[in-house]
């Protein structure tokens, strides 16, 4: 089943590709977004649309104050509902009781720790139940995500994962940000191009990896966990 969806949906557009899993999956395709930028386009392609696919977002507790105001701003743009899902309490308690504010910095360890109880485990709730999983993951982002598939099974979360713009350049996307005049968070103009939490993100230079700004004190590749490939 998942080669013959690869197959229909490899030479769509982005908007026949959201159509055609909203038609087949409905209410069991979710879209994650952080409000970047590439998330931005799908977002406003899929309320342009009116396609029922349920769009959600995490909220870490770390975000920068732009974020919640793109947040606002582009519920109040399309006059919309997006789900947000946020740590278990008493594991973000414990963690910043035990290791502080900023244990993150201290090793690989502490930071995957930190992404898996304030990304991971709501994630794994926001994606229960659904089939379909809806990412903007490009493979120009990073070398990381380079050999990334339009489609595949994501055995962690038990979900078809969609990246609709995997082929996209990334002058691709500011266009269609700028023709349908979507809005988008102001620190993309600032170098910071891939925008997580505030406290693990730095803009980057001129010629630099967009992923570069992100746990930059790291050598590992630019992952947090929510997608294991």
């Amino acid at each position: 089943m998942h080669t013959q969806l690869l197959e229909t949906l490899t030479p769509l557009s982005l908007i026949e590709r959201l159509q055609y899993l909203a038609q087949h999956y409905g209410s069991d395709c979710v879209f994650s977004t952080s409000f970047g930028q590439e998330d931005q386009v799908i977002t406003d392609a899929i309320y342009r649309k009116k396609l029922p696919i349920k769009i959600f977002t995490l909220d870490t507790g770390r975000l920068f104050h732009e974020t919640y105001a793109l947040a606002e701003e582009t519920r109040s743009r399309y006059q919309a509902t997006i789900a947000t899902y946020y740590p278990a309490t008493q594991a973000v308690e414990q963690l910043v009781s035990e290791k502080g504010f900023f244990s993150f910095y201290d090793s690989i360890e502490n930071r995957k720790e930190c992404c898996h109880i304030r990304k991971v485990m709501p994630l794994q709730r926001a994606l229960s139940g659904n089939k379909i999983w809806i990412t903007g993951l490009r493979a120009e982002q990073s070398s990381a995500r380079a050999n990334l598939p339009l489609l595949s099974w994501d055995d962690t979360y038990q979900v078809i994962k969609v990246n609709p713009l995997i082929d996209w350049s990334y002058e691709q996307v500011t266009q269609y940000l700028t023709t349908h005049h979507v809005p988008e968070n102001p620190l993309h103009h600032q170098g910071f191009i891939s925008i997580g939490c505030a406290p693990c993100t730095r803009a980057i230079a001129p010629g630099e990896d967009a992923r570069t700004g992100r746990w930059w004190w790291e050598s590992s590749h630019k992952e947090c966990g929510l997608h294991q490939k």
